[in-house]
């Protein structure tokens, strides 16, 4: 178990200048091309990706998220003052109804009706109408969340998948969707779709990347956690306060029995990226004596101070300025370490936030 000694709030690494310029529009190519910042206790190596099993031993375990992103953004217009609009989609509730991110001119009462178009280089379709997915507005909600219920009839993933749009980041190339992008914005392996946003530390590996880690002996795992909006938000006032909405997550029997038999061997266990750090710890609280599957909402925010159950090393991106995330990372390292870090990949170019580089925080000796 590692357990963080951070001081108080106040002398948490939160905030951070970055030039503009840093930001990544494109992901590297290939994917493991990425550079790597090892922090290897207080000392930091510059690698790439493709480095990664240098740093690894047989019995090594890697856990992945498996979740799948949705086309999950809706772009069209009202119906009768033709004004733009643009929702989020964010869940499905058991009414059929969908839970949105809404932002449009106004304040549309319910009733109204929204015309989402299909995106150009969406699906093909057979008829004019197709190309439309009229949303009606159910009820409004706090913070623009709305939910609206469609029109058309069928499965919520295939309807995104018609008339949806890529949910980059408003970051990158202010959200617009080049060729490609529904393809990179893709872990290799995502199946269950449900995030609307990517586990980006799974962007960097390559099929011939994890032949050559699983040839050494590491074993490999994947459990899911979809990842929500609510993951990107930026933390108001005290961070300690800071709370990350809950996203729907599992961890099935083979992943439990695959940490139980890491325990056992002495293995080291690497969570690829925040968000399957989130799922695991979060189901280590109901974990008793025992080691079982989980599924729920994982709703544990993760911040300095917080003592890890299941997680010791951790591969993950370089975060957003006054995140949720970012205080996950610095419960792992610590502040100092964090911000020596950070300064370092800034002072020496590295690419940031969802098509960036990453870093590899090792295991305490």
């Amino acid at each position: 178990m590692t357990t963080d000694t951070t001081p108080p709030s106040a002398n948490w690494f939160v905030d951070y200048e970055l030039p503009s310029e840093s930001i990544a529009q494109h992901a590297a190519e290939p994917r493991d091309a990425a550079r790597l910042l090892v922090l290897d206790g207080d000392t930091l190596h510059h690698q790439r990706i493709r480095d990664l099993p240098h740093w690894l031993v047989p019995g090594d375990l890697l856990i992945f998220n498996d979740t799948k992103v949705l086309p999950a953004r809706l772009l069209g217009t009202r119906e009768g003052t033709g004004g733009a609009f643009e929702m989020l989609f964010v869940r499905q509730d058991t009414d059929g109804l969908w839970e949105v991110m809404a932002q449009t001119g106004g304040k549309p009462g319910p009733g109204t009706r929204f015309l989402a178009k299909a995106p150009q280089n969406g699906p093909q379709v057979g008829q004019p109408e197709d190309s439309t997915l009229a949303l009606t507005l159910a009820r409004r909600g706090e913070r623009r969340r709305w939910l609206v219920r469609p029109e058309l009839g069928g499965d919520f993933a295939d309807l995104l998948n018609r008339f949806g749009h890529l949910p980059l980041p408003p970051y990158i190339r202010s959200g617009r969707e080049e060729p490609g992008d529904r393809q990179r914005y893709q872990t290799l392996w995502a199946r269950p779709p449900g995030s609307v946003a990517a586990p980006t530390a799974g962007l960097h590996f390559t099929q011939e990347l994890l032949d050559r880690i699983g040839q050494m002996g590491v074993d490999m795992a994947l459990v899911t956690l979809h990842v929500g909006p609510g993951t990107f938000q930026t933390i108001q006032g005290d961070p300690a306060a800071h709370e990350v909405e809950p996203e729907w997550g599992e961890v099935s029997m083979v992943v439990a029995q695959k940490i139980i038999d890491c325990k056992k061997r002495g293995g080291r266990i690497f969570a690829i990226g925040t968000t399957t750090t989130r799922v695991l710890e979060t189901a280590s609280k109901n974990w008793g004596k025992a080691i079982d599957p989980w599924e729920g909402k994982a709703d544990l925010t993760i911040r300095p101070g917080h003592t890890f159950r299941v997680v010791q090393g951790l591969l993950t991106n370089f975060h957003l300025p006054r995140s949720g995330l970012l205080l996950l990372t610095q419960a792992l390292t610590g502040s100092k370490r964090l911000v020596l870090a950070y300064g370092e990949a800034v002072r020496l170019g590295y690419r940031f936030y969802s098509y960036g580089d990453a870093m590899l925080i090792l295991p305490a000796k």
